[in-house]
């Protein structure tokens, strides 16, 4: 499994190469506004060679200096930056092919300690991200089937880690009474239900009513609970309560989402 996605992320970025080339290093990232698509480059890099080095660590914690740095993409030449973003992940995928799927490896999500964790993560963060580059440099996007509902699958699984649903004060509470959102594919057969009704998140394939439904592409529901443009989606029922929900299952990427 570990191989598939060590496959994947050289696949994903060289399409986020190919969406990148010829586009204005200084162009504003409109879904990540504080950067520009230098910026964006330099992010992508500086995660894959993070994780990288996370997954050669064998369970030690890697500070995240690469994830942050993103100042030197400002000015970069984007040809330049282009190998750099290849090298990065092809030292990630060496890294997980030769960690194999079970190896310790310490990451930043509740219950996941292997290295297979890096190779699914890192796969998203690298789709997402060329999303956020199509959109800058008006490229087309589209994510494989079987790829996009891995994420959603990977999503429904951190929306049940405890930080995002016990109490906060700033957030209403997100359990409750007849609480349930459902996503539903358009152009394949496949849904999401997230029941909220318990004492914590759990998510079923099952298409039973949900206060809020949210239809579309699969593609697009992808990028709906990344907080992506999602033109083709329509959302039905408690709005406020879907998005009381992305809020939540967010708080594991707020590092990144400063993305």
């Amino acid at each position: 499994m570990v191989d598939d996605y060590a496959e994947e992320i050289l696949k994903e970025t060289e399409l986020l190469r190919e969406a990148v080339r010829g586009g204005d290093v200084r162009a504003r990232v409109p879904s990540c506004p504080e950067w520009n698509l230098g910026q964006l480059v330099r992010h992508v890099g500086g995660t894959h060679r993070w994780a990288a080095e996370s997954v050669r660590a064998g369970g030690a914690e890697v500070p995240d200096d690469l994830v942050e740095d993103v100042g030197t993409g400002v000015d970069e030449d984007l040809a330049a930056l282009d190998g750099w973003l290849a090298e990065g992940a092809a030292r990630l995928a060496e890294a997980l092919r030769e960690a194999g799927p079970d190896a310790p490896a310490w990451t930043p999500a509740e219950g996941e300690t292997t290295a297979r964790f890096w190779g699914r993560r890192m796969t998203f963060e690298t789709v997402l991200h060329r999303c956020d580059a199509a959109l800058t440099t008006g490229r087309p996007f589209a994510v494989e089937a079987v790829v996009a509902a891995d994420g959603l699958d990977e999503w429904m699984t951190f929306a049940g880690v405890s930080e995002a649903y016990q109490p906060r004060p700033d957030l209403p509470p997100l359990l409750g009474p007849g609480r349930a959102l459902l996503f539903q594919a358009t152009d394949v057969d496949r849904t999401w239900r997230v029941d909220l009704t318990g004492d914590r998140p759990t998510w079923s394939r099952t298409s039973a009513p949900a206060a809020v439904t949210v239809r579309g592409p699969l593609t697009e529901l992808l990028l709906t609970v990344y907080r992506r443009p999602t033109p083709n989606t329509a959302v039905s029922g408690d709005a406020a309560l879907l998005d009381l929900w992305l809020t939540r299952t967010g708080f594991w990427l707020e590092a990144e989402d400063e993305s």
